[in-house]
């Protein structure tokens, strides 16, 4: 795999895992009445405060590295692994790893969304 494919992966992992720290962690601790680890959390971290007041572009971010790391992924699918059978099957297990940590990070996205965006107007 390309360096830059590795750099496009690895940021949107961590632009997904900003988003379920922004957004959709201090939400379900709130609703399942566990507000005092919130409060602990931002005394903890207080970065996560300027995370929250930037949710907007941050899951702008995250969605177009998500994207690029979903196309990225998609063109390279048939790519071919090496000959020697011991590099065959390393290279076919990290490419069900991959798809693992890339699914993973979709639905971290997915949840941080619906918590940041989603569910807010529906509580109105």
């Amino acid at each position: 795999m390309a360096a830059k494919h590795k750099v496009i992966h690895t940021f949107a992992l961590f632009g997904s895992f900003s988003t379920l720290l922004c957004c959709a962690l201090p939400a379900l601790f709130v609703s399942l009445g566990a507000g005092a680890v919130v409060i602990g959390l931002v005394s903890a971290v207080p970065q996560l405060i300027w995370l929250s007041e930037h949710k907007t572009g941050l899951f702008i971010f995250a969605g177009v590295m998500l994207t690029i790391s979903g196309v990225s992924r998609y063109l390279t699918r048939n790519a071919p692994c090496p000959i020697v059978a011991k590099e065959a099957r390393a290279c076919k297990r990290l490419r069900r790893i991959g798809l693992g940590v890339f699914c993973f990070s979709l639905a971290m996205y997915t949840v941080g969304f619906y918590f940041a965006f989603v569910a807010s107007h529906l509580m109105k």
